[in-house]
C-alpha cells in the first residue's frame, strides 16, 4: 500500500526533515507515527499525499511513485486519500453539510449521489442531526469529528491523520480513536501521527516512530 525506500526530505537552509527513512504499510492496518515535536511526523504525512515531495528516495503509494507525479495528476491521487489536520481546516462561513460537501463538489459527483454520501458521513460521525448547524455552533469533538466526515466521504481507500486528537478532551478523544478504527475495520489503510499513544494502542497494527528525522531502532 505505502513504502518508503531511501526517503530524504530537505528544506531551504539545509534542514534536514526526514533522512533515510524505509518501511512500508500494508492495505487495511492502522499505523501510529510517533515521535517529539519536529520529528518529521507531519513532513512524512505530506510526503505520502504528494503535498511534499522528497529530495531523494522513493514514496510509493498503491505501487505509484507519488514524488514524481505531475501536478496535473496529483488531484486524481488525493481522489483516494482522506485527511484530517490538527486544526480542521473547516470552513466557518459553511453549514457541517456544505463543509462535507465540497470535495465532492470538486471532485464532480452527480448532485443526487454526493448528497447520499454526506447524509452517511454526517451520520457515521454522529452528527446528521447538525447538518444544517454553523462550525462556530460545534463543540471542538464535533468540528474534529465533523472534519473526519468531509476527509472519508469520497470513501478513501488511505486516510492520514495529523494529531487528530491534540485539542480533545479524553471522552471526546476517545471516540474520535474508535471512529479511525472503525474506518480501519472495513479495509481503509489509516495512519495517524499522535503524540498520544496509548489512545490508539487497543487498535494499532503497527507503529513508525521517529527521532529528529530519522527512524528509531525497532520501529
Amino acid at each position: 500500500m505505502i513504502r518508503f525506500q531511501n526517503v530524504y526530505k530537505r528544506y531551504p537552509q539545509g534542514l534536514e526533515a526526514l533522512a533515510d527513512i524505509n518501511f512500508s504499510i500494508d492495505q487495511g492496518s492502522l499505523t501510529l507515527l510517533k515521535g517529539h515535536s519536529g520529528a518529521g511526523k507531519s513532513t512524512l504525512l505530506k510526503l505520502i499525499a504528494a503535498v511534499e515531495k522528497p529530495t531523494a528516495g522513493t514514496v510509493l503509494v498503491n505501487g505509484e511513485n507519488v514524488g514524481a507525479l505531475k501536478r496535473a495528476a496529483i488531484p486524481w491521487l488525493r481522489r483516494n486519500i482522506g485527511l484530517v489536520f490538527q486544526d480542521q481546516k473547516l470552513l466557518f462561513d459553511r453549514n457541517a453539510f456544505a463543509n462535507v460537501m465540497l470535495p465532492l463538489a470538486i471532485a464532480g459527483f452527480p448532485p443526487a449521489e454526493a448528497d447520499r454520501r454526506v447524509h452517511a458521513a454526517l451520520d457515521k460521525v454522529g452528527l446528521l442531526d447538525k447538518a444544517r448547524v454553523m462550525p462556530v455552533a460545534l463543540s471542538g469533538g464535533e468540528q474534529q469529528r465533523l472534519a473526519i466526515a468531509r476527509a472519508v466521504v469520497g470513501r478513501p481507500s488511505l486516510l492520514l491523520a495529523d494529531e487528530p486528537t491534540a485539542h480533545l478532551d479524553e471522552g471526546n478523544a476517545r471516540e474520535v480513536a474508535r471512529l479511525f478504527h472503525e474506518f480501519q475495520q472495513v479495509g481503509v489503510t489509516v495512519v495517524i501521527a499522535t503524540h498520544n499513544e496509548e489512545l490508539y494502542m487497543p487498535y494499532a497494527t503497527g507503529r513508525i516512530s521517529l527521532a529528529h528525522g530519522r527512524m528509531e531502532a525497532g520501529a
